[in-house]
């Protein structure tokens, strides 16, 4: 029987999983650390420390600044040292927490004993609590907080909860470590956020390049699945490999072929989708009353003598991951924050980590050297390899004449930034370099819209109040 996979576009780049031996190795923390208050989408968190506090590992260092929002906490025991504006992994000033480290004292009640809990409170107000007193996020890549997504609005139900394990993304594997050395875990979070949902079934979903973990995470469902029967209804799915299997509509559409429709959510068609990481964190979140200060990411590339997966505090710097790794290699040409498809070039190695750091690749100027551009031949490839079902050519020359309202009608704002056309032009043309800028324009316009219309109702109410 075919595996299953997504109905639109996609393409198949070689994977380089050249990391996927590599054990998750703890990275010795590091002297000082920057953690930013702007590690998940929504509002940035509030600082509730000043310069000279002293604190501890998990001691909240920041709250939420609005209901789409998170905590923060310290990764380390210390003193601060600032806070202000700091560049982060782009280069844009974002308001910071220096803490020099001091010793590595925890806050009390945290369970840092390797010991795996599989009983779990009945209570889902105990449990969203914890998670979002432990500011977990999304660690997929869009770090949504995650008691938001556990709570659908008015009217909306889950009909199936799906745990992303496809890691789709070339070069990456702290995924991967995790279903093999950290599965139980994962599995209990997972059914955590069964219960929390109110959803019979969860499925974990896992490339077929991965067999290793197809077979051990169905050899610990199976086990806690005959241990209780909050473990009932989680399976193990074998995905096809093809990239982006990991995007979140692409996943759904995978899985329970359905389609979200543009501007629509997961949960508009009956699902939520969290990463294996995010589980992970929920389990450490409810069981062991760990808040989210450290995370696993990839540290690796062709260029490098040794492959690394690290789990690493939050806030560490760069500079001092890769000094760890062997430094940086003669022939690096750049340094990428996350994969080779969808990560950002790092502009200043001292930046630090955040929440959603997943790996830091290292190019050689061969590997990220462009093709000449060349003229568009209207082959089509871009259309077809867009998982989206949108035509990239077309949003390219309408971002290019600069027709903002006829990208919005073409879906500009639906391109899930995925590089699937730029890597399938025979023309190299930067397409998806141009149309992520007409994204920023159409999304600006949209913003704008919907803060006009709240504006007018806000206006409207107090004029019937006055009446």
């Amino acid at each position: 029987m075919s595996k299953r996979t997504f109905s639109i576009g996609g393409i198949h780049p070689h994977d380089s999983k050249i990391s996927r031996e590599c054990a998750i190795e703890t990275l010795p923390v590091p002297p000082v650390v920057y953690v930013s208050v702007s590690q998940h989408i929504g509002a940035p968190a509030k600082p509730v420390v000043a310069v000279g506090d002293k604190v501890k590992a998990g001691q909240v260092v920041a709250e939420p600044g609005g209901f789409v929002s998170a905590f923060i906490h310290s990764p380390v025991s210390g003193t601060v040292k600032s806070v202000g504006p700091r560049k982060d992994l782009s280069g844009n000033n974002q308001n910071t927490i220096e803490i020099a480290v001091e010793g590595d004292e925890w806050v009390e009640g945290v369970d840092l004993s390797p010991e795996i809990v599989t009983g779990f409170p009945d209570d889902n107000s105990v449990i969203m609590d914890k998670i979002r007193q432990g500011g977990i996020v999304g660690l997929g890549g869009a770090t949504f907080p995650t008691q938001v997504k556990l709570a659908p609005p008015p009217g909306k139900k889950c009909e199936m909860l799906i745990i992303n394990g496809c890691e789709c993304e070339p070069y990456l594997t702290c995924n991967y470590r995790y279903m093999l050395e950290r599965a139980e875990q994962v599995v209990i979070g997972t059914a955590i956020i069964k219960q929390v949902l109110g959803v019979g079934k969860a499925t974990i979903a896992i490339e077929d390049n991965k067999p290793e973990d197809i077979a051990h995470m169905e050899k610990v469902v199976a086990g806690l699945a005959a241990s209780s029967a909050k473990y009932a209804g989680i399976s193990v799915m074998a995905m096809q490999t093809k990239y982006p299997e990991g995007g979140e509509k692409q996943l759904i559409d995978a899985v329970m072929h359905r389609q979200v429709r543009s501007g629509g959510l997961p949960i508009d068609v009956g699902a939520v989708v969290q990463n294996v990481a995010t589980a992970f964190a929920v389990y450490e979140a409810v069981q062991k009353n760990k808040p989210l200060v450290s995370n696993t990411m990839t540290v690796t590339g062709d260029c490098l003598p040794v492959q690394h997966n690290y789990e690493v505090r939050i806030g560490t710097p760069i500079s001092y991951i890769i000094e760890k790794a062997g430094g940086l290699p003669e022939a690096a040409a750049k340094v990428i924050s996350g994969g080779p498809m969808m990560g950002k070039a790092v502009s200043n190695l001292d930046a630090a980590t955040v929440k959603g750091t997943s790996g830091i690749l290292i190019l050689t100027e061969e590997q990220t050297r462009r093709a000449p551009e060349t003229h568009c031949i209207r082959c089509g490839k871009c259309s077809d390899a867009c998982p989206m079902g949108l035509e990239p050519f077309l949003l390219f020359r309408l971002t290019k004449a600069d027709m903002v309202p006829e990208l919005e009608d073409n879906a500009a704002q639906d391109c899930i930034e995925c590089g699937c056309c730029l890597y399938s032009c025979p023309a190299h043309l930067p397409l998806l370099d141009i149309i992520r800028t007409g994204k920023q324009q159409v999304m600006g316009v949209i913003r704008a819209r919907a803060a006009a219309a709240k504006a007018a109702a806000e206006a409207a109410k107090a004029s019937q109040v006055a009446k």
